[in-house]
């Protein structure tokens, strides 16, 4: 599988690279810094799936890599030391979050991997670190009683994470 790595911290991104690399079924194809060269990088290499921090150079977020990247049909997985406050199914696969071990890059890129092929069981040990984002299910799907449902916009959502509030 082909990744993509968006992490402005170069030596995180290196190191980020080689826990990806140890396992021989995945390959790093390239690493971006910001928003117009996830892009670029995106458009020379097509991966198959992109890493993507959520704080990037240039005043860029991963949210607009996320956005681009679904130009592209290319999936992400949020890497990150604040996750945001609710589930994003519609911008990534989920989210993990910063510190991590090799062992939990492994785990959540299996995952990824399990999510992208449309698999049912998922892998049983997950690291306590990530957050699965589930689809949301216009028919209702697992709801609590009384529950009415409404979908914010990504606009709103996003306006709420950023101002810190989950209303």
């Amino acid at each position: 599988m082909k990744i993509l790595i968006v992490e402005d911290d170069v030596q995180l991104a290196t190191t980020l690279k080689y826990l990806v690399e140890d396992n021989p079924r995945y390959r790093v194809v390239a690493t971006a810094d910001d928003l117009d060269s996830a892009v670029a990088a995106a458009t020379e290499h097509l991966p198959d799936l992109a890493l993507v921090d959520l704080r990037l150079a240039h005043g860029t977020t991963g949210f607009s890599v996320a956005v681009r990247m679904s130009d592209f049909d290319i999936p992400c997985f949020f890497i990150t030391g604040r996750a945001p406050d609710f589930p994003m199914p519609d911008l990534a696969l989920g989210c993990l979050m910063k510190p991590f071990t090799a062992e939990d890059i492994h785990r959540s890129l299996a995952a990824a991997e399990d999510l992208m092929r449309g698999r049912e069981a998922l892998r049983p040990r997950m690291p306590v670190n990530l957050t699965l984002y589930d689809k949301v299910d216009d028919e209702g799907g697992q709801q609590q009683p009384g529950f009415i449902p409404s979908r914010r916009s990504l606009k709103t959502r996003l306006e709420h994470w950023i101002a810190g509030t989950q209303h």
